[in-house]
């Protein structure tokens, strides 16, 4: 059963702009995703103390399960995996100061999508001494069947130098 939305749709000729309020309005309207609310704004309070906590490990990390007093935290690698366990005494008991009945932390590595950096593409930019020196090269070499290959190869860098 549906309940009543607070949505009120944005007028003809501006865009609607989403925004948290907005989203929570859309998880109230249905009877199952409003069950779920609790559970989620649980779990972001949760997240946001354990970044206040460990600020600069916690950025790569995120909450998975809290469930009688296990916490279940994923790391994007072994490596950060490493570093926060050393951590974990410090946490729990930062967590149990906020209030928070946290018993045992628990770790699991979980690789998600890695952003892959672009390759960086390096221009290498010829010094006009060395320019004038291929252009010379050019004109001067034999036009011969042996030094099509090359009289073409330098043709084309000279001209993409130029440019």
């Amino acid at each position: 059963m549906l309940r009543p939305s607070t949505f009120v749709p944005a007028k003809k000729g501006l865009r609607y702009v989403p925004t948290s309020r907005g989203a929570t309005d859309f998880l109230q309207v249905h009877d199952k995703l409003a069950a779920l609310m609790p559970s989620i704004t649980r779990m972001a309070t949760l997240q946001h103390d354990c970044a206040e906590t460990l600020p600069s490990m916690f950025s790569a990390c995120g909450v998975l399960q809290f469930e009688s007093g296990q916490l279940v935290l994923s790391t994007p690698n072994a490596a950060i995996a490493s570093k926060l366990k050393q951590q974990l005494p410090k946490l729990q008991e930062a967590l149990q100061k906020r209030g928070w009945q946290v018993s045992a932390i628990r770790l699991k590595v979980q690789v998600g999508k890695t952003l892959d950096k672009p390759p960086i593409v390096k221009q290498l930019r010829l010094p006009d001494p060395a320019l004038s020196a291929l252009m010379e090269l050019e004109t001067t070499l034999e036009n011969t069947p042996r030094n099509a290959t090359l009289l073409a190869a330098i043709s084309v860098m000279v001209k993409r130098r130029r440019t």
